[in-house]
């Protein structure tokens, strides 16, 4: 899992039959500071998180499991909203 930051919407009109109704925002992920680092990563928005929230990311199979699709082409769901964590340790 990672931990990263909801930075804006992804709409795509066309896609996959497996995504049709499912949200896509994309995220970056926080480092060992809280800060975000690294590129933009697109991933299906299971449970409706806002622009801003720090939220927890699964990947592979763990995201294909989250939307309760194995066939569905994804490799990144949000899979819960971080209320608090402790960056400083």
């Amino acid at each position: 899992m990672l931990i990263c930051r909801v930075q804006g919407k992804c709409v795509s009109t066309i896609k996959n039959k497996w995504l049709v109704g499912s949200s896509l925002v994309t995220v970056q992920k926080l480092n060992k500071a809280g800060a975000v680092s690294g590129e933009l990563m697109v991933v299906v928005d299971t449970i409706g998180c806002s622009i801003g929230e720090v939220v927890l990311v699964a990947s592979g199979s763990a995201a294909r499991n989250a939307l309760g699709n194995a066939q569905a082409p994804v490799d990144a769901a949000i899979i819960g909203i971080v209320d608090s964590c402790d960056f400083n340790k």
